[in-house]
């Protein structure tokens, strides 16, 4: 495992400077430390390219809703409600704790002007108390009390893991900090690095709470079987993809600077293939995307309410995003919102990839929320998914290695 996450730092951060040398521009501004990103202006708006990625979306996403929403008319009368507890006392600290916080970030009082700018990180820790409050009223369990070691784990990897984003966007200039303050390098990674902590546990939350909800995971393990007798095959190409897409970044940031969201996580899925280990798609081999379609709805609305929360804050960011910086809601152009699909799935990947065990924990778990009409239990060998048979009992083995 610590092989491959060599391997993984080693291609993430170098090949973009490839990039940037095959073209002959200067290093010294991409190797900034901490990276702090700089107001640029945005590509001119382009209506081919902004019809281009529309229509990509739309054929991606679309038979996904087409195919749920057969599945929510086909199971509206036989789905049951949930028991229903009583919301714990301790979600009710978290939606003080938000609300507080929410009012804080928007207004201006003198009286808190030194503190005006560190709302973020008490807003969204409140955000995942209040959202563990409400998954345990529904379900009766939540992460946050039933895992709690690997869920507080989650908050130093989610810092190194959007590093590994501010890094990236040094090449496509997509956003920008705006605040009160002029800090040095060793307090901006100071005040950057805690805020960060929060968006792994953030998502995986909202995560765990949309599984007990059926209507959002409907007919998502009922799609077609995606087998593949090849796999070797397929890491060497999805490595290939990553590698020519990270150092298409530096060469052409303008062009393709959407796989900033697309080329990480094909990077770690090709590393698990070629060393034998599951993925995060090893599911799709029974027909199963149920926990890809949670972890990418999930980070989409974690994505709203950081962008809502973001708008009126004192300290904030702000996009300049090529060809379609427009139709914005909040500072986020519409179509900037679609990279939030991908972003949930590469946290997905990450947790899978640095906490197997505890991967497989959520996983599990998943089964004792929202309501299943069946479940196909599965074994995997060397990254390839082999399917064993059905099971009907409730947590039992939603990946077995």
């Amino acid at each position: 495992m610590n092989v491959l996450v060599v391997v993984f730092l080693f291609l993430l951060f170098g090949l973009p400077l490839l990039g940037v040398w095959l073209v002959g521009e200067p290093l010294q501004p991409y190797l900034e430390f901490p990276p702090q990103t700089r107001a640029v202006d945005p590509v001119p708006f382009s209506w081919p390219m902004f019809l281009g990625l529309a229509l990509l979306i739309a054929l991606t996403v679309g038979p996904v809703v087409l195919h749920m929403r057969h599945a929510w008319l086909a199971a509206r009368e036989t789905v049951k409600a949930a028991r229903v507890r009583a919301f714990p006392w301790w979600g009710w600290l978290g939606v003080v704790l938000t609300v507080c916080s929410w009012v804080l970030a928007w207004s201006r009082f003198s009286w808190f002007a030194a503190l005006q700018p560190h709302t973020f990180t008490p807003l969204w820790l409140g955000y995942i108390v209040l959202v563990n409050g409400w998954t345990f009223r529904r379900t009766g369990r939540c992460m946050m009390l039933d895992r709690p070691r690997p869920f507080l784990a989650l908050f130093p990897a989610s810092a190194a893991f959007w590093w590994c984003f501010e890094y990236l966007n040094r090449f496509v200039q997509n956003w920008y900090y705006v605040g009160p303050h002029a800090f040095t390098p060793a307090e901006y990674f100071l005040h950057a690095t805690i805020p960060f902590s929060t968006v792994l546990p953030a998502v995986l939350s909202t995560m765990e709470l949309l599984a007990s909800v059926p209507y959002v995971r409907a007919g998502m393990d009922r799609l077609p079987r995606v087998r593949c007798s090849r796999l070797q095959w397929v890491g060497w190409v999805l490595l290939m993809v990553a590698n020519v897409g990270l150092t298409g970044i530096g060469l052409w940031p303008h062009l393709l600077f959407p796989l900033v969201w697309v080329a990480p996580l094909l990077l770690i899925t090709a590393l698990q293939i070629l060393s034998g280990r599951e993925t995060i798609f090893s599911r799709i081999a029974v027909g199963d995307g149920t926990s890809l379609w949670l972890a990418a709805v999930a980070a989409l609305v974690c994505g709203l309410c950081w962008e809502m929360w973001n708008f009126k804050s004192l300290a904030h960011w702000e996009y300049a995003i090529p060809s379609v910086h427009a139709f914005k809601l909040f500072e986020m152009p519409l179509l900037g919102y679609m990279g939030y699909l991908p972003f949930g799935l590469e946290c997905l990947a990450v947790t899978q990839w640095l906490f197997p065990g505890y991967y497989r924990e959520m996983m599990t778990s998943l089964l004792h929320t929202g309501s299943r009409p069946h479940q196909v239990d599965c074994q995997f060998d060397s990254g390839r998914a082999i399917e064993q048979g059905s099971s009907t009992a409730k947590g039992t083995g939603y990946f077995r290695v």
